[in-house]
């Protein structure tokens, strides 16, 4: 058995902290804007901050596993 934790709480941050997908940090127009699929360097860089803070969290903090398979 291997343990998936790791990898799913990578894929799942990785989609929902896309910079435009579901929200931006700083909008091109506002502080947060929702849903409008554009990205700025600025973004990107807030954006792959907050995802290595939240994945730090779950990771070492909660700890998280995922086993599947036979054992």
């Amino acid at each position: 058995m291997s343990d998936w934790g790791p990898d799913f709480v990578a894929m799942v941050l990785f989609v929902l902290l896309t910079p435009g997908l579901l929200f931006q940090v700083p909008g091109h127009h506002m502080c947060i804007e929702f849903g409008n699929f554009k990205i700025s360097g600025a973004s990107v860089l807030i954006h792959s901050l907050l995802y290595f803070g939240v994945i730090c969290v779950f990771l070492l903090a909660v700890n998280v596993h995922l086993y599947f398979g036979k054992g």
